[in-house]
């Protein structure tokens, strides 16, 4: 079984000319970095999984969509937490 939370992470961030925020690597921790492909969608959208309210920036990642979410001042993805369920 698996459930879904809120993880904050590290960004790398481009601030275009015209002031749009183009997200470029996300850190996931000390050893592990993503670097996005490309973003295919950005709007404002909350995170049913994971709860949260901000932008969403739908990006191509090793080929792989993933979202990434922009909740002023931070940035979080939808983690999934593997849970094992307790025997009685």
């Amino acid at each position: 079984m698996e459930n879904i939370q809120k993880r904050y992470v590290d960004v790398l961030v481009l601030f275009r000319d015209s002031g749009q925020m183009e997200p470029k690597i996300i850190y996931w921790d000390e050893d592990k970095k993503f670097y996005i492909d490309k973003i295919l969608d950005i709007r404002p959208c909350a995170s049913r999984k994971a709860g949260g309210q901000g932008d969403r920036y739908l990006c191509l990642i090793n080929g792989r969509e993933h979202a990434i979410y922009f909740e002023d001042p931070a940035w979080f993805v939808e983690e999934r937490i593997k849970n094992n369920p307790k025997t009685f």
